[in-house]
């Protein structure tokens, strides 16, 4: 997997924005993607140091549509911790 196939999209939540002041940063990676890939994926894009990673799965949820009932896909989300005193810009005046 190429290292720019592991980001999907930040995630910008309340949640995550609370976060971001400890220096936590959100993604939706890719679901083949592990711990290793997010971290060099992170440092060459954003030309920032990751000091950890946690990574989960967000399961989907069943919807109505109808008289219908279907699942939403799951997802996998990554917490990414950085050095103290970097920062993702992309995240800045959000």
């Amino acid at each position: 997997m190429h290292q720019f196939e592991v980001l999907r999209r930040p995630l910008i939540t309340e949640k995550n924005t609370i976060q971001q002041a400890a220096g936590k940063y959100a993604f939706e990676v890719a679901n083949e993607a592990n711990k290793h890939q997010v971290k060099q994926s992170v440092e060459k894009a954003f030309d920032v140091k990751v000091t950890k990673v946690n990574i989960m799965i967000v399961h989907g949820k069943m919807r109505r549509m109808g008289k219908r009932v279907v699942l939403s896909p799951s997802w996998k989300k990554a917490i990414v911790t950085l050095k103290p005193g970097d920062t993702i810009q992309l995240f800045e005046g959000v």
